[in-house]
């Protein structure tokens, strides 16, 4: 299993002090493996504490017995902070990583220079050489984004830079179209690949009841992620099911809030400030799914949806950084997956373990038949509208644990949202953030080597 493979790979990392690694970018010429005696990654995002209505989803709709829904979402932890490791000393090299296998037990990892094959073995990841870099093909989609804002892709509903292939992918009603668009935006043949489809993705709002909630006692949508602003609480949800000043009631039809900020197309993420008769919870539906955190899970993860129309479903993450057309217009950032949600899902919460994942979008297909459907991001929700997520207790290393050494100083931030890349300072040592999260009390940099990587 992956698990057992990096925790080898540590464990050699830690005995030779350093894993010497040829043909790295920059100055970088290690990749350092977690710190021994620290949380692993299952452990930081509490995999082990998944509810049994997670679990019982990833077993139906996955094929799964309960110990590999298990196996699955440690694995997938180990897999996330490996790849963050590897990304972070491969620099403009690293083109993509992604899990597989029934229990997400082989982690792959893509680069653009053979020799940095060794690296990536090295800490229990099958490494595969390709002709682009993430880099190259994040810019394509860029390209592809700015030409869409002026033209009219009802044609070429949805495009996304596809890891596994190496490549940009447009999936299209009439490939001529596809073709069109990629010359406007000036992207070389080479790194794009024009998938035919039928698929036309559609907001997934409804117009009448259910268990959710209700925009201005008309349309219902779906409770996201609860959240707090201050001293405000209220949840985050999707742009299309309301515009600011538009009011909610609960599914019980009792006064609930009020959209503070709404952003559709472009994005989709609102955020709703409820009065004082509600209570931000870091609970899912009901279902006892607890949310721990917000750390980004990698593509070919397991991922399971909560909608107020069909529940529980779960599939798996298909591509980050997608672009989506719907009638009203193009909606980019947002991650495709194969879950499915039928109307009044939207805006439900997406979640990979304890992590919240995202807020439910749109889509095609239906839960009977099976889907796609696409989810806005949750980090770029809080950062965007400087929300916090309201989570379970603090994570390993409470600040209130006895020993607590006090105010250690640095830029490091409890409620900051970080992506992959971004460094801080804590204790007077620099970090490089591996995993894009929002921290919290107890996910400090040095309490953390599945999010955090000393530089």
């Amino acid at each position: 299993m992956l698990q057992r493979h990096l925790r080898a790979a540590c464990a050699a990392a830690a005995a030779a002090g350093a894993l010497l690694v040829a043909g790295l970018s920059g100055s970088a010429s290690a990749v350092p493996s977690a710190s021994p005696g620290l949380p692993t990654a299952a452990e930081t995002l509490r995999t082990a504490a998944a509810p049994p209505a997670l679990l019982g989803a990833l077993q139906r709709d996955l094929g799964l017995n309960r110990r590999q829904a298990e196996h699955r979402l440690a694995n997938e932890a180990e897999a996330g902070a490996t790849a963050g490791r590897l990304r972070a000393a491969l620099g403009a090299d690293f083109a993509g990583a992604w899990v597989r296998g029934t229990e997400s037990d082989t982690l792959t990892v893509a680069t653009t220079d053979p020799a940095d094959v060794p690296a990536v073995r090295a800490h229990g990841a099958e490494a595969v050489v390709v002709d682009h870099s993430l880099a190259a093909l994040d810019a394509a989609k860029a390209r592809v984004d700015r030409v869409a804002a002026h033209r009219a892709t009802s044609d070429t509903p949805v495009w996304y830079v596809d890891v596994r292939s190496n490549t940009l992918v447009v999936q299209a009603i009439r490939p001529a179209a596809a073709r069109s668009l990629l010359t406007a935006a000036h992207v070389d043949a080479s790194l794009a690949r024009v998938v035919k489809s039928a698929e036309r993705p559609r907001p997934l709002y409804d117009l009448r009841g259910g268990d959710a909630y209700y925009i201005d006692n008309s349309s219902r949508c779906s409770i996201g992620f609860p959240v707090t602003r201050g001293t405000q609480q209220g949840f985050a949800t999707a742009g299309h099911c309301g515009r600011a000043g538009s009011s909610t009631t609960g599914a019980n039809r009792v006064a609930q809030g009020t959209f503070q900020a709404s952003v559709f197309p472009g994005n989709d993420m609102a955020w709703v400030a409820g009065n004082g008769n509600w209570t931000a919870t870091p609970y899912v539906n009901g279902s006892g799914v607890q949310v721990a955190g917000s750390t980004q899970a990698p593509v070919g993860s397991s991922v399971c949806r909560s909608g107020s129309t069909t529940g529980w479903h779960c599939g798996t993450v298909q591509q980050l950084n997608t672009s989506v057309t719907y009638q009203e217009g193009t909606v980019s950032g947002v991650t495709r997956t194969s879950v499915c949600a039928e109307p009044g899902d939207s805006g439900g919460s997406f979640i990979s373990g304890s992590q919240a994942q995202g807020v439910t979008s749109g889509g095609s297909g239906n839960c009977t038949s099976g889907g796609t459907t696409f989810f806005q991001p949750v980090n770029p929700i809080l950062q965007s509208y400087g929300l916090t997520l309201k989570t379970t207790a603090t994570g390993p290393g409470d600040p209130g644990d006895p020993g607590d050494p006090g105010d250690p100083g640095g830029t490091w931030s409890a409620g900051t949202v970080y992506q992959a890349g971004d460094t801080v300072t804590y204790g007077g040592a620099t970090y490089r953030c591996l995993q894009s999260h929002q921290a919290q009390p107890g996910w400090e940099p040095p309490n953390t080597p599945a999010l955090w990587q000393r530089v």
